[in-house]
């Protein structure tokens, strides 16, 4: 169902407030994003109190990037957290993504446990071509890191990227079709582009080829984010 291709962001930093949107949308979205936010706000009990909650599915969107020993470790311990998908940054190399996919999938492995997806981000939505030549000093153009960048989780074994839509093409000419792209930096129609440069609406990332649209604000800021969410299914659909 289109729905189902809808990750809600809980960009909020109490769990009452997370608590009370995954009971309010629980039916209308496919899972639910736990961020760097409102996980350091409430702590990993917030996983617990949301599937409690109703929430099937969650993205915990960590965005590891470290050492290949410290990214195991955290790996480890984000798997015994009964999360459906984490993700790695891969800019930290093939060997930090190897070592994050392998001890997700030991320690799921051990504790009999459904492993989670391990995701990998490329370049963030909210960078564009002049932050990554400039600041950055990467010299290759965003959608060719990305496709780069993508190729590289793959053969590190894991199971898709976060990326911008505008790349979405290129990944798949690079990793096939069963490779999971999960795309942030969509918005609406007529929804406000916030702090994101690289956006495409909900239904022309998914007819491009992605996997699930990541989506916040215009779902949770809405007067009815009940409505807002149908919406955008419709979209999809």
């Amino acid at each position: 169902m289109a729905k189902d291709k809808i990750i809600l962001a809980l960009d909020v930093d109490s769990e009452t407030k997370a608590v009370g949107l995954v009971r309010s949308l629980a039916d209308e979205v496919g899972a639910f994003k736990v961020g760097l936010e409102l996980f350091n706000s409430t702590g990993p009990d917030i996983f617990l109190r949301l599937k409690q909650a109703g929430a099937e599915r969650i993205f915990y969107d960590c965005k590891f990037h470290d050492i290949p020993n410290t990214v195991a470790g955290a790996s480890r311990a984000a798997a015994t957290m009964g999360v459906w998908m984490f993700n790695v940054h891969t800019m930290g190399g093939s060997d930090m993504m190897k070592a994050a996919a392998d001890a997700a999938r030991s320690t799921a492995a051990q504790t009999g446990a459904p492993a989670p997806l391990v995701i990998g981000v490329t370049v963030l939505t909210s960078i564009d071509e002049t932050i990554l030549r400039d600041e950055l000093v990467v010299c290759s153009d965003v959608r060719s890191q990305v496709a780069h960048l993508a190729l590289l989780a793959k053969n590190s074994g894991l199971d898709g990227v976060v990326a911008s839509p505008h790349e979405i093409g290129a990944i798949r000419d690079n990793c096939g079709t069963e490779f999971l792209i999960i795309t942030p930096g969509v918005r609406p129609i007529g929804a406000a582009v916030g702090d994101q440069k690289r956006v495409m609406t909900p239904g022309e990332a998914i007819r491009k080829g992605a996997d699930y649209v990541v989506i916040g604000r215009p779902i949770t800021k809405a007067d009815d984010s009940v409505a807002a969410a149908r919406a955008i299914a419709a979209e999809i659909d």
